[in-house]
Formats: C-alpha cells, sequence, structure tokens
C-alpha cells in the first residue's frame, strides 16, 4: 500500500483510490478523526481506505507487541460507525489478526469481553461525546491498559509510513448474545437494599441500550432521559461534562422527584452525577464522596486523580483520618488507568468523569455503569443522607466547569509548552498571580498553578479535540475563583491561535 495522504477533496480521484489518513487524528491515547455525515461541507480527515490501513497498522503493531493475533473488536451506534468497523477488521485481518467481533457495544463491553473472552487486544470503534460525523478508536494490547503516547507514536509511524506486516491468515467471528453477558457480569451479586429512585440519562448515545436495564436490575426505579438511541443527539451531546446535559437532568430530577440523576456519555465509559436537590456535581467531587466511602470500607486506600481535580483529595478531614493517599497524575483515561495499575490503587477518579475501579471493586478499566452501581452503594450504606446531603458534608470549594477555548490539533501543544515557560519564568522572578504568590507549580501535564490561599488553576491541552483545557478552583471564594480565570485567560488572550471557550464562568 501507498503511504496514505494526510489530506485529499473528497471528489477527487485521490480520495477514492488513496488512503486518507490525517496525522493529527492519532491522539496522545486513542484515535479521532472527522469522517462527516451527509449535509457536512468540513473536509474529512480520514476516509474507509485510511481505517483500513489503520487495521493493518493495529494488526501489525499487536503482533510486534507480542500480544498476539487475537483481538476483540465494537462499535458505538453512529450512522457510519459499523462501516468503519468492517473497515478496521478487514485491515486487521490482512495483518494475520483473530477479530472476535461483539457487535454494537460501549467501550467497557469491549474492555470487558478482552478478559471474557481471553483476547489480549481490543479496538473499539467510537467517538465518544464527540459530535455526530466524528469518529475514532480506542485500542488496547494489556488489559485492562489502553494505549499510551508511546503505542500511539509507534502505530501513527506504522501507518504513516506503510510499513505493514501483512502476513494474512486472519480470521473473524461474531460473538452473539454478548451484550446480554456483559449485564449479566455487572448485575451479579449487586442488589441495592435502599429504595432509590434514578434518572438515567444517555443524550441518545449508545448507553440507552445499557444503563437503564442495568439499574433495575439492581433494584432502582428508573426514569429514563433520552436514551432512544439517535446518532444525530438531536438535544444535546452526551456528555456529563456538558452543562447542558447536566441541566437537562437537573430538570428531570427536579419534575420526577428523583434521589440521584445519572448522565452517561456516548460510550459508556463516564458518569456524571445530578443530586436529588438538583445540583451538578462535578466528577472531581464525586470521586472525593466515593474516596471517603471506599476508604471507609477499605483502610489506608490509595487513590489517583488527574490534574483537573479538586484539591480535597490532599485536604479532605475525612480521607485524611480514614489513611488515604491520593496522587495526582496526567489527565487522560489511559494515563490515569495505568497509574492506577502501577501503584496498585483502588481507584481513580478523573474529572471528565472516567473512573477506574481496581478490584474487589472493577478490573481497572472506565466503566460509567460501575460507577453508578458505585454511587447507588454509598447512597446504600448511608440510608439516612440524601445525595445532596453528603455533597454538603464536603468542605466547600468554588470550582470551574471544564472550560476548553479552541486551539487547532497542530498548535495546541506549542501553545501550552509557551504558556508553561512563560508561568515558570514569572515564578522564578518572585512575581505575584491572580494578586497573590505562587506557592506551587505541576507541569507534569500543562500548568497547575496555585496560589498561597489554596487557589488553583490549570491550562493544559485537550488529547482528542483541536481545544485548550481550563480549570480553576478556589477554597476561599467566587471572587478568587474568577480572579485566577482572568489571570490565566489573560495570558492565553496573547495567543492568537486561542479561539473562544465552549463555556465559561
Amino acid at each position: 500500500m501507498q503511504k496514505p495522504l494526510a489530506d485529499a477533496t473528497p471528489n477527487s480521484f485521490a480520495f477514492e483510490t488513496r488512503a486518507l489518513v490525517k496525522p493529527t487524528g492519532f491522539r496522545e491515547y486513542d484515535a479521532r478523526w472527522w469522517f462527516g455525515h451527509p449535509g457536512s461541507d468540513k473536509a474529512p480527515e480520514i476516509n474507509l481506505i485510511g481505517v483500513q490501513a489503520l487495521g493493518m497498522g493495529l494488526g501489525t503493531l499487536i503482533r510486534r507487541l507480542g500480544a498476539g493475533p487475537d483481538i476483540v473488536v465494537g462499535h458505538d451506534f453512529r450512522s457510519y460507525s459499523m462501516a468503519i468497523k468492517l473497515a478496521l477488521v478487514s485491515g486487521l485481518q490482512a495483518a494475520g489478526a483473530r477479530v472476535r467481533d461483539i457487535g454494537l457495544a460501549l467501550s467497557p463491553m469491549a474492555y470487558f469481553a478482552q478478559f471474557a473472552l481471553d483476547a489480549p487486544s481490543v479496538a473499539m470503534v467510537t467517538a465518544s461525546h464527540n459530535e455526530n460525523g466524528w469518529t475514532g478508536v480506542k485500542m488496547g494490547a494489556a488489559r485492562p491498559l489502553t494505549f499510551g503516547p508511546d503505542e500511539m507514536d509507534a502505530l501513527k509511524k506504522i501507518v504513516l509510513d506503510a510499513d505493514f506486516d501483512l502476513s494474512g491468515g486472519g480470521a473473524y467471528e461474531f460473538v452473539p448474545d454478548f451484550r446480554q453477558r456483559y449485564v449479566d457480569d455487572l448485575v451479579s451479586g449487586v442488589k441495592i437494599a435502599r429504595k432509590l429512585k434514578v434518572v438515567a440519562a444517555c443524550g441518545n448515545g449508545t448507553a440507552g441500550a445499557f444503563a437503564p436495564e442495568v439499574l433495575r436490575r439492581i433494584g432502582c426505579e428508573v426514569v429514563e432521559l433520552d436514551c432512544e438511541l439517535d446518532h444525530s443527539f438531536p438535544r444535546y451531546n452526551p456528555n456529563p461534562e456538558d452543562m447542558k446535559m447536566l441541566h437537562a437532568i437537573r430538570d428531570e430530577v427536579l419534575r420526577s422527584g428523583a434521589d440521584v440523576g445519572f448522565g452517561f456519555d456516548g460510550d459508556g465509559d463516564r458518569c456524571g452525577v445530578v443530586d436529588d436537590e438538583g445540583g451538578e456535581i462535578f466528577a472531581d467531587k464525586v470521586g472525593v464522596m466515593l474516596a471517603r466511602d471506599i476508604s471507609g470500607e477499605h483502610a489506608g486506600s490509595r487513590f489517583v486523580v488527574d490534574v483537573k481535580s479538586t484539591g480535597l483529595f490532599l485536604t479532605d478531614p475525612v480521607l485524611m483520618a480514614n489513611g488515604a493517599r491520593t496522587d495526582y497524575w496526567k489527565t487522560g483515561h489511559s494515563h490515569i488507568k495505568r497509574r492506577v495499575k502501577e501503584l496498585d490503587a483502588i481507584a481513580g477518579f478523573e474529572k471528565s468523569g472516567h473512573f477506574f475501579f481496581n478490584p474487589p471493586i472493577g478490573r481497572g478499566y472506565d466503566d460509567g455503569l460501575v460507577t453508578a452501581i458505585a454511587v447507588c452503594h454509598m447512597l446504600d450504606r448511608n440510608p439516612q443522607k440524601s445525595m445532596a446531603e453528603l455533597y454538603r458534608d464536603l468542605p466547600h470549594t468554588f470550582g470551574s466547569p471544564t472550560m476548553s477555548p479552541h486551539c487547532a490539533d497542530e498548535e495546541k501543544y506549542a501553545v501550552v509548552d509557551k504558556v508553561v515557560a512563560g508561568l515558570e519564568a514569572l515564578r522564578d522572578s518572585g512575581a505575584t498571580f491572580a494578586g497573590q504568590p505562587i506557592a506551587d507549580m505541576v507541569t507534569v501535564n500543562g500548568v497547575r498553578i496555585t496560589n498561597q490561599d489554596g487557589t488553583w488553576g490549570l491550562i493544559r491541552a485537550s488529547s482528542n479535540k483541536p481545544e485548550l483545557v481550563v480549570v480553576v478552583e478556589s477554597p476561599v471564594s467566587e471572587e478568587r475563583k474568577r480572579d485566577m480565570f482572568a489571570a490565566l485567560d489573560a495570558v492565553l488572550r496573547a495567543y492568537p491561535q486561542v479561539g473562544a471557550y465552549n463555556q465559561t464562568l
């Protein structure tokens, strides 16, 4: 095969005869490309021949990694996902892979299949919560881990250089009724004694085919919200970080009198939470609540959280009394998952809503349904308290949503490098930032800058979209939170490559 094209117009001869794979689609820990849909005038970043080349590259890589030929594949509910998956499968088979196709799936269902079907590798076709028209693949070759930067760089080089090992001899098997096997495993031995009414909101994404049944089978009364599968996402994207989705859940919780609302993303590996009073609880605070509950059951628990997360993991008095230890690490489901395994932590929490539970709670991968079950267990163990009361038990902080100003994939990392260098120079000079001296700076993933009063702010590059990520929090006041945001935004406005925010304070 010729080396893939980096770009081509959809009506060109090359587009129909050559693999198109835009290099920026290879992200830090998965792959995302704009594939397009009818009526879209945006130029595609990958075509089906390019997806086939991706399959050849993945099949080549898993062999070189020593994982063997067996791989699980699945796809989410988008109009083109089946075609994407079949093109990927044809490439995998050309490279000698033995494919086990589980059909329509959630990402955690594909991860579960690695264990249940004894297949070391996985390729899940999904663009998660990205808008209709996006596609992507989440991949791994060492359960329960998914690819990190090293594997993604190796895959990118193989595909773009057309450096394939095309041994042939691949095989294909469709695994029937695997959805039921996954659901049965989730609910096995789980029964909630407390009578809970829960809202299950799925944003018309794939989780709608799973979440209501799972929650009913553990004993909950379920109010369904946008659970009908519709790849156009007619109301809002299935993203539990998005305030539009959280507000829709809030309204339904208040209307129905539910005890808690759960919001699942497009491929079911994340879960957002709204309390019984309609309060949208950011995922890092949900993590603190679950860490309290888990460390009460398992003394001396160790947790991993991403750099976007609240500072309460280090200062919460209940966690301190329970002897809990917390490690702050790089944002990204692959990074946190790998760190949880390395440290043998009982759980990892990411502000985006990716939660990872090791035994005895889970198998180490992120599953939004396991998160919802864990929240139900927490409520079950605290029968005299509502979700809102458990939330109010936390020390109060003033936090922001995840805010994402546009920045092109080709430019975002360079911008962040310059921001980090500028803030490091500011710190070294002894100057103040956001009205106070700088007390701490973490640069493991972008830059997290903390003032003397504990107010902190983060700037990093998004790993899967053409955006930057900005988060701020203050343990002091709303005003201090806004001071930090204003200071960070002033830094970003010096770069014309940085555009408008998706949402702001």
